[in-house]
């Protein structure tokens, strides 16, 4: 397996396209690099490097870019071009995602939702709409599940944290081979009955061509019967965050529940202890900036990390509760996904999440 294979499965848990022109992607490597070990971490730290050395990683996978900013050289003398340098000469490749993985569905915040039980998450922030289209392809009955297969691999099916998603209907398809044609069943001038299945899914406008071209080279047929439906009653939302119902239950009490399945060493509650709550609204990593906006969608308490003293204050102002539990334990908590998401689509490829990222950068005394 090399680079730009790993990159093509991240690509359906956390598209690309979705990020915000903020450095995601590969950073440092070749797409062409044979790749047999992975680490996972949320930052390239010089002791995730060492780790990385050591364990002859080929390629580390990090949420948060080496590269925030353009830079006119690589200066050795500096910790960053130290890093850089050391990547570079231990032959390591480096990919991120960073806000694509933030708005994607199985993403940051909707593992947040699972860990705390929040029923019936909604977005938070709408980021960006992408337009629907269904696909309907005739293929023999036993070429029917390869084909839903790599569409499935190319993102088609998604509808929300479900993937592979299909229709499919058996029937019996009609054709009559004429001049210049090579069929794959029967003969020229004879009409021809086949049973074949119909598969209908979905798909983002997005990866459309992709899917259609991967189906065609799939396909057995000379000719492929395929339509393609724009879907108007339902487009496709990825947003920031996500607003949910709890049980109903004491501020105090959740906020202990968000320490002990983020695995924190503490948290933060601003509010009154044994106000109940039932509306609760979270967001990965820094969300201060969603306060109004959380409040305006009636949530009766926020989770996110590092809450600035001045956004406490205007939160508790207009009645908000917050749970502060640290920007890195609220984004932590996506990298067993994503180890076992490619587990789940390679064989033989060894990966791990950093031992540094199972707690937090600093102590508290």
């Amino acid at each position: 397996m090399i680079t730009e294979d790993i990159i093509r499965l991240l690509n359906i848990f956390a598209p690309y396209k979705l990020n915000e022109n903020d450095h995601s992607g590969l950073q440092i490597g070749s797409f062409k690099k044979r790749i047999n070990k992975v680490l996972l971490a949320l930052d390239i730290t010089q002791d995730v490097l060492n780790e990385a050395i050591e364990n002859g990683t080929d390629l580390i996978i990090t949420h948060h870019p080496l590269f925030y900013e353009s830079f006119n050289n690589i200066n050795n003398d500096t910790a960053k071009g130290k890093l850089i340098s050391s990547i570079v000469k231990n032959d390591i490749s480096v990919y991120t995602a960073h806000s694509n993985l933030d708005i994607s569905p199985g993403g940051i915040n909707d593992k947040l939702a699972k860990l705390l039980n929040i029923k019936n998450p909604e977005i938070i922030k709408e980021m960006l709409v992408k337009k629907l289209y269904k696909i309907v392809v005739f293929v023999p009955s036993k070429h029917a599940e390869g084909l839903r297969e790599v569409i499935s691999k190319k993102g088609a099916g998604w509808i929300g944290n479900y993937s592979h998603c299909t229709f499919n209907v058996e029937g019996i398809g009609t054709f009559m081979p004429r001049e210049n044609t090579n069929p794959y069943i029967g003969k020229k001038d004879k009409l021809e009955k086949v049973r074949e299945v119909r598969i209908e899914t979905i798909v983002t406008e997005d990866i459309l061509d992709d899917v259609i071209s991967t189906m065609i080279k799939k396909h057995p047929y000379e000719e492929v019967a395929y339509d393609i439906y724009p879907v108007i009653n339902k487009t496709k939302v990825y947003g920031i965050g996500c607003i949910g119902n709890v049980q109903p239950t004491k501020l105090k009490d959740f906020a202990r529940k968000v320490k002990k399945n983020l695995d924190c060493g503490n948290v933060k509650v601003y509010g009154k202890m044994d106000k109940t709550i039932e509306s609760v609204a979270v967001c990965g990593g820094k969300g201060s900036d969603l306060i109004n906006i959380v409040y305006d969608k009636g949530a009766d308490a926020y989770i996110t990390g590092d809450i600035r003293p001045e956004d406490a204050k205007k939160a508790l102002d207009l009645g908000l509760n917050l749970i502060d539990a640290n920007y890195y334990n609220t984004e932590k908590i996506i990298l067993p996904v994503i180890k076992q998401f490619l587990e789940s689509e390679t064989n033989n490829l060894e990966i791990s999440v950093s031992e540094f990222d199972n707690i937090a950068p600093f102590s508290i005394i």
